[in-house]
């Protein structure tokens, strides 16, 4: 057992932390609403303002996590291993990069229209970052809330799993389909985005999953 692990069994925890990673698990929850915004709008302006409004969220996430890691660097007992707050804290921030990447490419190709895809991707993102919140909400009580954060890990994974058919699926649709080449390259580029999203959550899933296996 690390000397972190050993020494939190005798001193008292942290708690700062908590309300921290709450903070951060709800920037990447507003980023995944905005989302949805998005690909439900048809008006380019509206468009525009809800990308600029994902980025404002990106700098809120920047600015969480340098609170957390500043956190970790000044406090010597820490209520989980600092490797694993650092990866939790990583990879939350990692969804909002990829959810603003999205939005971005939005911004830069501009493509003519959405495909039912990239809506039904956001909706799914949505889901898991609400499974996300849960479960960080709960990781303050985690000897008492081990189960319910093991509900919110499997529904994750399933999210997941949801998410890659939505993409086979949206990515075969548009390669049949007779949308000119520019246009289909726009759109792949970003149903790949939200994918990678998808991807990142479950990445934040697995370590959650660490942390309950460590100390539940």
């Amino acid at each position: 057992m690390k000397l972190n692990s050993i020494l939190s069994f005798f001193s008292p925890k942290d708690v700062k932390f908590f309300p921290l990673l709450i903070e951060l698990a709800e920037i990447m929850d507003r980023s995944a609403a905005l989302l949805q915004e998005l690909f439900s709008s048809t008006d380019p302006e509206k468009i525009k303002e809800v990308c600029l409004s994902i980025k404002l969220e990106e700098s809120n996430g920047d600015k969480a996590t340098g609170k957390i890691f500043k956190a970790l660097n000044d406090t010597f007992i820490t209520p989980f291993d600092r490797e694993d707050l650092a990866a939790l804290t990583d990879t939350m921030d990692d969804v909002i990069d990829v959810i603003n990447r999205a939005a971005q490419k939005v911004i830069l190709y501009s493509p003519e229209t959405f495909l039912p895809t990239t809506f039904e991707m956001a909706v799914v993102l949505k889901r898991g970052t609400e499974e996300i919140k849960s479960a960080i909400n709960e990781l303050a009580i985690l000897k008492k809330s081990d189960k319910q954060i093991k509900t919110h890990i499997k529904e994750i994974k399933r999210i997941e799993e949801e998410a890659d058919r939505i993409y086979e699926k949206g990515t075969s649709d548009l390669f049949k389909s007779d949308i000119r080449a520019v246009e289909l390259i726009k759109l792949k580029e970003i149903i790949h985005e939200l994918e990678k999203a998808a991807n990142r959550m479950n990445s934040v899933s697995k370590i959650l999953k660490t942390i309950v296996v460590k100390y539940a």
